[in-house]
């Protein structure tokens, strides 16, 4: 072995590999700012063809927002890797309004973590035979089990929410919940699981702005279902329904903690730097690994494919 390789370096060839997957790395995470700026444009009445101003007042600078990005996306994989080495089991609850950035800020948490370690938790509307079960007995089947992390998208608190103002539960199944859901969520954290519950919070003038983008984006207009738009006539009586939920539910042992989210990008980077000190993670040290040589069969051949079998290379 060289002295050049004893030392780690990486050869020119396989630095010019790891320069080309960085920045495939950043262009999918520009692929979805794009995205973010296409729909500004819609909600502010610019001409769909232009980019959407990028350094409006207040705004954040794009490259210190890829920076902070990709380092705290780093950190999340440091804290996989603890979770993982540690068999911890951890939680996280996404809550909010509709449009309020719950799932924007679950991709970049799950943008670079294994899928098999990190999962998310969406579960539609309860059916015929989970509406006779105990009420938490749908969610209970998708908690981690040793070294696994649960994002939920949504989660029981849906009854204090959507099933009170929507009128699909009656007021003594919205009690019982409240006097339920304290000792449910003592009891997770007893059984060692880690449960971080957050709540983002979006102005009255920035959901509409928000769905006013989504009803004239062919793209996103399946984000708004019946139900979105009726909560938007409906604001006051979700506000009140979560003034309650909070109040009645933010315990010490599984306490709330409210995002800011009109500012999309903050929203993000607050939302990942505060779960990352949640958890008191270290650095995992890795076994060296060292790629096998390729083995050779004299008598091995590849045979042909069909030029019929190839996708026609339009691009």
């Amino acid at each position: 072995m060289s002295t050049e390789r004893a030392k780690g370096a990486v050869p020119e060839s396989y630095a010019a590999l790891l320069r080309n997957e960085y920045q495939d790395s950043l262009d999918e995470e520009l692929e979805m700012e794009l995205d973010d700026a296409r729909l500004d444009a819609l909600s502010s009445d610019q001409p769909t063809d232009q980019p959407a101003d990028s350094d409006r007042e207040g705004e954040l600078d794009r490259r210190f927002y890829f920076h902070e990005l990709l380092r705290l996306q780093s950190e999340l994989i440091k804290l996989q890797d603890w979770v993982t080495t540690n068999k911890l089991k951890l939680v996280v609850l996404f809550e909010g309004r509709d449009a309020a950035g719950k799932g924007s800020v679950i991709k970049r948490v799950t943008q670079r973590l294994n899928p098999r370690v990190c999962r998310v938790a969406a579960l539609p509307a309860p059916n015929d035979r989970e509406r006779t079960q105990w009420y938490f007995q749908r969610y209970v089947s998708h908690l981690p089990a040793g070294g696994e992390i649960v994002l939920f998208d949504r989660s029981w608190y849906n009854r204090a929410g959507v099933e009170r103002v929507m009128g699909f539960c009656n007021d003594d199944e919205y009690e019982e919940f409240f006097r339920s859901v304290p000792e449910f969520e003592r009891m997770l954290v007893r059984s060692g699981i880690v449960l971080i519950k957050y709540w983002f919070s979006i102005t009255d003038e920035e959901q509409n702005r928000r769905f006013l983008a989504r009803v004239h984006d062919p793209l996103k207009q399946w984000k708004l279902s019946p139900m979105d738009l009726e909560s938007r006539r409906r604001w006051e009586r979700y506000t009140k329904a979560k003034e309650i939920m909070l109040e009645r539910t933010h315990v010490a042992e599984a306490p709330w903690w409210v995002i800011e989210a009109d500012d999309k990008k903050r929203a993000r980077l607050n939302c990942i730097h505060h779960l990352l000190t949640q958890i008191p993670y270290a650095e995992v040290a890795r076994t060296p690994i060292e790629l096998p040589p390729r083995v050779y069969h004299p008598d091995y051949s590849r045979h042909p494919v069909p030029e019929s079998m190839f996708v026609p290379s339009v691009y």
